[in-house]
């Protein structure tokens, strides 16, 4: 395996429930299940590339609660390098209560605690670090300013970086993002950014062109079960769904993000990077949670093996 990612972003602790149906306001009903985990877009992401195989370095801030060391070891024991992950006293770690429906489609609040404490100058000093990676991975459950200094860090000294403007962030400024290598939001994180609709393939090329004239490279487009949308100035891509029955939709963006770099550092083809990322995705859905739903390289195989889409 070659190539070496770094993870600049958000841990949580995951707290899922898994309900009949969301309550109303006022009401108070009874959910058949509950589990709690590992979680964080960054944190997920850094596990799928981890699980695959990949070289992945996590930068990011725990609490001093009693989830903060579990976090380390978590990350630990998928063999990432926990140098620049820092434990902040008087702090609590992030939180994010997730609400999986019947169908699998989930809602989630976040709770940033430590999370909202990485800075610019906790870039600067795991800089040497930085510098021996291919390709930099950032999302918004950290400070904007974070976001901003990193994507200037890695453009500075020649890294590809890859943003996933998510949680969606009205304030997020195109213009400060406009070097990042790589843009990858849904479709509600889309629609936002570019003020456009997006109810369609479409429309989601129209409203990715408009990030393209703002002066972001490459738009990568996730759609859920309508696939993937590569749009750059040259072209446009269609990444195919993979058909299958979702158990639990919570984590596959992030999937996505993890499968797709794990394969890019390796050989930088971005099309054979994206059609892996929408088959590992289509396999976490497949199964109950984030993180303990994301097959390791062999069982991905497997699962390839299985799909009429692949040889």
């Amino acid at each position: 395996m070659t190539g070496k990612i770094a993870v600049v972003g958000s841990n949580m602790v995951d707290l899922i429930s898994y309900v009949v149906r969301m309550p109303g306001k006022g009401e108070t009903i009874e959910a058949p299940a509950f589990e709690m985990g590992c979680g964080g877009k960054g944190a997920n992401q850094a596990v799928a590339a981890a699980k695959l195989g990949a070289n992945v370095m996590m930068v990011t801030k725990v609490g001093d609660d009693i989830f903060g060391d579990n976090t380390i070891l978590n990350f630990q024991k998928f063999g990432i390098d926990t140098r620049h992950v820092e434990k902040l006293p008087g702090t609590s770690s992030g939180v994010a209560p997730i609400f999986v429906e019947p169908s699998g489609e989930n809602s989630i609040l976040i709770i940033k605690g430590a999370n909202g404490h990485l800075l610019p100058a906790d870039i600067d000093r795991a800089a040497e670090d930085l510098k021996t990676c291919d390709l930099i991975i950032m999302q918004l459950e950290i400070p904007l300013e974070t976001v901003y200094h990193t994507i200037d860090f890695g453009h500075r000294h020649g890294i590809e970086t890859l943003l996933n403007p998510a949680p969606a962030a009205p304030d997020l400024d195109p213009e400060r993002i406009a070097d990042v290598t790589f843009l990858v939001p849904n479709e509600t994180e889309l629609a936002l950014l570019s003020g456009l609709p997006v109810g369609n393939p479409e429309q989601a090329e129209t409203a990715a062109r408009s990030l393209l004239a703002k002066g972001i490279r490459t738009v990568i487009v996730t759609l859920g079960a309508k696939g993937a949308l590569l749009v750059t100035a040259t072209a446009t891509e269609k990444i195919a769904p993979i058909p299958v029955v979702a158990k639990d939709t919570t984590g596959a963006g992030d999937a996505f993000i993890g499968a797709f770099a794990c394969s890019y550092v390796q050989d930088h083809d971005l099309m054979a990077a994206l059609t892996i990322a929408a088959r590992y995705a289509a396999d976490s859905i497949t199964k109950p949670g984030t993180q303990k739903s994301y097959a390791n390289a062999q069982e991905f195989a497997a699962f390839r093996a299985g799909t009429t889409l692949d040889p």
